[in-house]
């Protein structure tokens, strides 16, 4: 029989991946500078250090033509560009480039510290901000007052923010084709598209998603994905279990291939709705059109008109094809489509921002170390240590005046330090004067 569909697209990837860790750290702020204008005549010409540029953004973008995580098997750390240093006569440095990681449609993002979604990234050229760079710090221009007209101090850029990320892909299709293994999912996607999955006459044969289009006329196409086999307590991980039923969780219709020599094509029938339910209660809910396979088979034809009496009993139309031969393959194809005709077009999902609370401004804790030192940590004193120039006295005074301002200069009293003592506060270690 000559195919009947003509492909528009197809995925069978042998280095298919579809869950990753990556690591990823956006680039550091450009460090501000101490300068004074100097030219002949202009004996005063005053501080004129630069800002330093900011630091690049992690940036993820969904680029339609990948459809798997594999270029991420090699590469799994990434790092945005710094900011550049400022410069005399108030030149601001350059900004780092922002790093645009490229990623397939439906790839889900999680941050892998505490398992947050942060995004669900589907629409072509959809972009998520993972980690935004650092800001420049500032030259000793901007410190410049009526009372001190030339400050030597400035500040060091902002440290960029550093993240690991889990990414899972989840296959976008509009048709899934389920079934337990062997009932011949792979032969019907390699029959109705130009798709290649690895078909055999042995259980589990297909260990990766296969994406198939087929195109039924001018205005009708159908985006088909084999699901690999499911088999009972596939919820909980068996058989190839949750790797892959996340996968049924994006298409709209289910078409439920049913294996025409089984024993009972109807509790194959149940046991995997029954997985599917289990994995996800909106699974089970999902419209499916069910299609008994192998009718070229002189047995299976024969008991196609008791199975058929026995799933109207149960208020299901059955369809009776052969994936080898090809027969009933167009009439199955259509009713898929009529059911996403019925089903209606996907409502965009609406992008709504997650607030969640995170550490107030100002907040940190004391800890007495082993060796009798004490260690401060906070968000904001530890950027400030970071971003403080240790070899200008006015930049020490001012990091000192942080200390009092966030309160840690009394706790540190109340806490019991002497003087000689030393405080470490992030990687800087500094010795406590009375």
């Amino acid at each position: 029989m000559a195919r009947l569909w003509e492909l528009s697209a197809s995925m069978s990837n042998t280095n298919f991946l579809d869950e990753v860790t990556i690591e990823v750290a956006s680039g550091r702020g450009g460090n501000g500078i101490v300068h004074f204008r100097r030219e002949k005549f202009v004996p005063r010409g005053g501080p004129d250090g630069g800002d330093g540029g900011r630091g690049g953004d992690v940036i993820l973008e969904v680029d339609p033509r990948l459809n798997t995580l594999a270029p991420f098997r090699r590469k799994r750390r990434f790092r945005a560009e710094d900011g550049r240093p400022g410069g005399g006569s108030n030149k601001t440095g350059r900004s780092g480039s922002d790093l645009v990681i490229k990623v397939p449609p439906g790839t889900q993002v999680r941050d892998a510290a505490n398992g947050h979604v942060l995004a669900d990234l589907v629409h072509p050229g959809q972009q998520l901000v993972v980690c935004k760079g650092g800001r420049g710090g500032r030259g000793n221009a901007r410190f410049a007052t009526s009372r001190n007209q030339a400050p030597r101090m400035a500040e060091k850029g902002e440290p960029g923010q550093e993240r690991r990320l889990e990414l899972e892909l989840r296959l976008i299709a509009d048709i899934g084709i389920i079934g337990v293994p062997n009932a011949g999912k792979s032969t019907f996607l390699s029959r109705v598209t130009h798709a290649k999955p690895k078909i055999a006459d042995y259980p589990f044969t297909t260990l990766i998603p296969n994406l198939g289009v087929a195109d039924l006329d001018e205005e009708t196409s159908l985006v088909l994905a084999d699901i690999p086999g499911l088999v009972e307590g596939a919820h909980e991980g068996v058989g190839l279990g949750t790797a892959f039923l996340r996968h049924v969780q994006r298409t709209r219709v289910l078409i439920h291939l049913l294996d025409g020599l089984s024993k009972d094509p109807l509790a194959d029938y149940s046991q995997i709705n029954t997985e599917l339910a289990l994995f996800d209660p909106n699974l089970g809910a999902k419209p499916q059109i069910v299609a008994i396979n192998k009718v070229d088979l002189p047995e299976v034809r024969e008991s196609i008109p008791k199975l058929k009496k026995r799933f109207k009993a149960l208020g299901h139309d059955v369809l009776a094809i052969s994936a080898l031969t090809g027969e009933g393959l167009r009439e199955l194809l259509y009713a898929a489509a009529r059911k996403l005709v019925e089903e209606g077009p996907v409502a965009p999902e609406e992008e709504l921002p997650v607030y969640r609370p995170g550490p107030a401004a100002g907040e940190f804790t004391l800890e007495r170390e082993p060796d009798g030192g004490w260690r401060v940590r906070g968000e904001a004193i530890e950027r400030a240590a970071v971003m403080t120039y240790w070899e200008y006295d006015e930049a020490i005074r001012r990091f000192q005046s942080t200390l009092e301002r966030l309160g840690i200069h009394d706790a540190l009293r109340e806490a019991g330090v002497k003087s000689g003592d030393t405080v470490r506060i992030g990687e800087y270690e500094l010795e406590w004067v009375d």
